[in-house]
């Protein structure tokens, strides 16, 4: 055997920058969850920002008191993500959950971990997104059953928004809602937006609607909201980031607002 050489040790440290990336976004998603993942690794990571993902357990049927049980695990999901280290932003990735747990509790979980970190729901970046686009009277589509789109509808009537249409699929497990392809969508938004609707907003980050906007923006004339893109936009615009991005739909090109 060849003697091994002697290790010496660097006399003096390299200078060490701030951070290895500029801006720090952290993600909180599903066990289950095939889109959240790539949808900001393509819409929201770059070579300024680090995107850090942490999964929290989830079991299917997607029914309000499975979306429940999360909430406990919340508080050490965002834990995990770059312990005792600040972030930019901080979205937990999960619609419906979002809705049934409430944005106030979610944000007060996550911020037992996270002090102060600026906390995004699908939800609640929805709203910013529908009312950036000046959109009053809108259509939903979701992938869930009746029970679990009630809690749906009711939050976005209960936050000013006149309902017009109101279409689900009825699905019960994410990991087939993933499974339906973007093309498909398309044509669902077509039917599923009334015409006095003025945006569409598409519910669910299994779905893979940020991959549909812009071919259901032109099938239907008007703005279209989808989970996953609302929350890219809300964590870039966090992270000082306004460079508008067409290809992923009209609220990309758009500022955060109030």
């Amino acid at each position: 055997m060849t003697p091994l050489p002697e290790i010496k040790v660097y006399p003096k440290r390299p200078p060490l920058e701030a951070r290895p990336l500029e801006r720090r976004v952290g993600l909180i998603i599903l066990a289950t969850d095939h889109t959240s993942e790539p949808d900001f690794r393509r819409m929201v990571a770059s070579d300024k920002i680090g995107v850090y993902v942490a999964r929290i357990p989830y079991a299917n049927p997607t029914t309000p008191e499975n979306l429940r049980k999360m909430q406990p695990a919340l508080t050490a999901g965002a834990a995990l993500i770059l312990p005792d280290e600040p972030l930019d932003a901080l979205c937990y990735s999960c619609t419906s959950a979002s809705v049934v747990i409430g944005d106030a509790e979610i944000e007060a979980a996550i911020q037992a971990a996270k002090p102060g970190v600026p906390v995004v729901t699908p939800p609640m970046a929805g709203v910013r997104g529908l009312r950036a686009l000046g959109a009053n009277r809108i259509s939903i589509l979701t992938p869930y059953t009746v029970e679990t789109s009630r809690p749906m509808a009711a939050y976005f009537a209960e936050q000013g928004f006149d309902i017009a249409s109101f279409t689900c699929l009825g699905f019960e497990d994410d990991r087939e809602m993933a499974r339906i392809a973007p093309a498909a969508l398309v044509d669902l938004a077509r039917e599923a937006t009334d015409t006095s609707a003025d945006a569409l907003f598409v519910s669910c980050t299994a779905l893979r609607g940020a991959l549909a906007v812009t071919g259901m923006e032109k099938a239907i004339g008007r703005p279209v909201v989808t989970s996953n893109q609302a929350t890219a936009w809300n964590c870039l615009r966090l992270c000082g980031d306004d460079t508008a991005h067409p290809e992923s739909g009209r609220l990309m090109t758009l500022p955060l607002g109030q």
